[in-house]
């Protein structure tokens, strides 16, 4: 089997790609982003990439050698393009370069939240399940037919943003394997549409992210788990023009955990 690998750096998405190469496939390119030279290498998809002198390349790039004849890659005979993670927009000719199509992996469960800003909302709603998906690509984001979404229960009381990401890597990377291990074994995928859904907007996420004048105790407590994701912003108060996040009790907790665990000791 033949692929074009897309991706964000991550954990699971190296992870992810490594499992292509483990069935034995050919990756024709790999897009993503260059890593922090500081980033552990476990979370790196480019460096995996070079260690197993895979193409990587950028999406401009990619849609170029798509619009020229003469190709420094080789994309003749790709059966599946693969966005894991992956930030972009994807459009045509790219979506339609796979014999078997176009997929990408969302970390959400679909359709009920498309878009950006699920984790945060699902605290936010005291969601008390939530889930990983694999689509087809369409020319919309996050709309295209579905082949498995992996629901899991959480607790709304206890997550963040950055513990769900967590459970929710891992869970995507189960899909991820259970996909292309099906098309491995030549089975079709299943296709299902989705009908309507919900898009989160980044306009949106950032009104959510600030909590209101007058809100509770516990409306405080819950944005900034809703927001919780070092180094990002977290839940907010504006302040003389300046915006100031949040932290509670149990959330520095947490870091005093996270430090005594890397040996950042007084």
């Amino acid at each position: 089997m033949k692929a074009v690998f897309m991706a964000k750096n991550k954990r699971s998405a190296r992870r992810a790609l490594e499992h292509l190469l483990e069935l034995g496939w050919e990756v024709c390119a790999v897009v993503a982003p260059t890593s922090d030279p500081d980033a552990p290498a476990a979370q790196s998809v480019d460096r995996a990439a070079a260690e197993h002198g895979l193409r990587l390349v950028s999406d401009a790039d990619l849609y170029a050698q798509l619009g020229s004849e003469d190709r420094g890659l080789d994309l003749d005979g790709v059966d599946l393009v693969l966005s894991f993670l992956f930030w972009s927009r994807i459009r045509a000719p790219l979506i339609e370069l796979g014999r078997i199509g176009c997929l990408n992996f969302h970390p959400a469960p679909l359709p009920e939240m498309r878009g950006v800003g699920g984790y945060n909302v699902a605290i936010l709603e005291r969601f008390t399940e939530w889930g990983v998906s694999a689509h087809f690509v369409d020319a919309d984001f996050d709309t295209g037919d579905l082949v498995r979404v992996n629901r899991f229960p959480i607790d709304p009381e206890a997550a963040t943003a950055f513990t769900l990401d967590l459970e929710s890597q891992e869970r995507l990377l189960e899909n991820f394997r259970a996909v292309v291990d099906t098309a491995e074994a030549g089975e079709d995928l299943p296709r299902k549409p989705q009908g309507e859904g919900r898009y989160v907007t980044r306009e949106e996420l950032e009104t959510l992210r600030r909590v209101p004048e007058g809100a509770t105790a516990e409306e405080v407590e819950r944005r900034i788990r809703a927001f919780w994701y070092p180094p990002y912003p977290g839940a907010t108060v504006e302040l003389g023009g300046r915006a100031f996040t949040l932290v509670d009790e149990r959330t520095l907790a947490d870091v005093a955990a996270q430090y005594r665990s890397a040996g950042l000791l007084p």
